[in-house]
């Protein structure tokens, strides 16, 4: 059975791949650093829902429940992990029917602070926020509408047949070799308190522009990636990295600081 269900996730992932943003290590980096940036509220708010799982564990799980066969994962929740957008800026007309990463960030957190709902609810939002808040900061999950976020964009890895947007997803991460503690921690240790304090903005437009910006700039004029490539954008997705993982926490401080229900905190069910 664990084989199985570990061969349907990997089926699941090479089939989605146009939903994914960060591979599992780059989200947990994430995940890492926020988890350490958490107020005493949030984490004491982020315990009471989650018990023992952290914000690196957490942060993979919407993409970890892609293999679930029900119509929520594999309709309903597909377009919540990446934005399209037709300008330089989000637009509202963005949005399409179904939904995206910055209808469902807004609808997750509400749920949170939502004093009525249960704990079950406010569990899933609390995952997606962390996982959405990563995605937002990949460049090629605010594409432009034309190649599915890189998708469609054929590249070589040091030889091997890839896509752009895995190669921001995963490739360029997993070349250095670490573990995602070993990679938080260097940078986090890189990271400077002026940096954390200009960081620590809640605003999706923000993180949109900058997303859109970027992305803008990585499009190779050459298919055939390799050093080059990689040490050219390297401190830009370390950057992106490391302000994601300081926006999630500071997006959940103010989640769980100024809750709609009068600041009680989540209760356990």
């Amino acid at each position: 059975m664990r084989y199985a269900l570990a061969a349907a996730l990997l089926v699941s992932a090479a089939h989605s791949t146009p939903a994914m943003a960060w591979g599992a290590i780059g989200h947990r980096i994430t995940g890492a650093i926020a988890q350490d940036n958490l107020s005493g509220v949030a984490r004491a708010n982020v315990e009471i829902l989650l018990g023992n799982e952290d914000l690196a564990e957490a942060a993979t799980w919407p993409d970890d429940m892609r293999s679930d066969p029900s119509e929520f994962w594999q309709k309903t929740a597909s377009p919540w992990h990446y934005v399209t957008v037709a300008g330089d800026d989000y637009q509202a007309s963005d949005e399409p029917k179904e939904g995206d990463a910055d209808a469902a960030l807004k609808r997750f957190t509400a749920t949170l602070r939502d004093s009525k709902a249960s704990a079950d609810d406010k569990r899933l939002a609390l995952r997606f926020i962390v996982h959405i808040i990563g995605d937002l900061h990949q460049p090629l999950h605010a594409g432009g509408g034309t190649d599915r976020g890189g998708n469609d964009v054929k590249v070589t890895w040091f030889g091997k047949p890839t896509n752009l947007h895995t190669v921001w997803d995963s490739s360029m991460i997993e070349q250095r070799q670490l573990s995602y503690s070993e990679y938080a921690h260097w940078l986090e240790r890189a990271t400077t308190p002026e940096e954390v304090v200009t960081w620590s903005v809640r605003d999706l437009q923000v993180w949109m522009h900058e997303s859109i910006a970027l992305r803008k700039t990585i499009y190779p004029a050459n298919p055939a990636l390799s050093y080059d490539y990689a040490y050219q954008h390297r401190g830009e997705i370390d950057q992106r990295l490391k302000m994601a993982g300081v926006r999630i926490a500071a997006y959940l401080n103010w989640v769980f600081e100024t809750p709609d229900d009068g600041g009680k905190t989540a209760k356990r069910r």
